[in-house]
């Protein structure tokens, strides 16, 4: 499996070419068939090649390049239009989590108060990219448990009450594999690495936290160029 990598990263197979069949590999690393099988399966889970029924494995399509903004002023959806990609936002869900000790703090909520996650899948170029999800107060946003549901940009979002300039406070990177419903969500295997990018948004002029951003990013299908603004 290592060797196979590493001719992958050196590209030593092109996109889309058609991997030796199990048995010629079997051949030529003088291995049984089912070790061969194995480490096939293991690239497949972790992105790398995909199978067509009776035809064989290939290796997957070239990672799209998508410049990915830690901070800044602008919102993630207008960030992806002056780039120029065709993006697709859809709502998940606008539901109503339970009291969780890190957002709600990050928040300045109270445990008493009511916290809602909005969920969307973002698409890029007919792609799925990522799910964001933020969290917002029914103390700083008192009609978003009705309103999240219409929600597309967050920043449109907050424009519309009255919030026009924005900044982030802090920003993590890390990484986590998908969940069960996050593979659905993402169309992706168990065992692909997600990149999740932790942010909050604030209000620029009174320093009131707006939300909480967790972001899940695959990383088998797109390469970020990550800046800073």
């Amino acid at each position: 499996m290592d060797e196979l990598m590493e001719k992958i990263e050196s590209k030593q197979f092109s996109a889309g070419e058609k991997l030796p069949s199990e048995n010629e590999l079997a051949d030529c690393y003088r291995v049984p068939r089912m070790t061969v099988r194995a480490a096939l399966t293991k690239l497949e889970e972790r992105g790398y090649i995909y199978s067509k029924q009776g035809k064989g494995r290939f290796l997957k399509e070239e990672s799209i390049p998508i410049q990915l903004h830690l901070t800044g002023k602008v919102s993630f959806t207008e960030k992806m239009e002056q780039a120029g990609y065709d993006l697709e936002t859809r709502l998940i869900s606008c539901e109503k989590i339970s009291y969780e000790e890190k957002i709600y703090k990050l928040l300045e909520c109270e445990r008493e108060d009511k916290v809602y996650k909005v969920s969307r899948i973002r698409i890029i170029d007919g792609q799925t990219m990522a799910i964001h999800n933020s969290f917002v107060s029914e103390k700083m946003f008192p009609e978003i448990e009705k309103e999240g549901v219409c929600i597309s940009s967050m920043f449109a979002y907050y424009r519309k009450h009255g919030h026009t300039e924005f900044a982030s406070s802090k920003t993590m990177l890390g990484i986590s594999f998908p969940t069960s419903t996050e593979q659905q969500l993402l169309h992706c295997q168990s065992m692909v690495p997600l990149i999740m990018v932790e942010s909050d948004c604030v209000d620029a002029a009174t320093g009131d936290v707006l939300e909480h951003t967790r972001i899940l990013y695959r990383s088998d299908k797109f390469k970020y160029d990550i800046t800073m603004d």
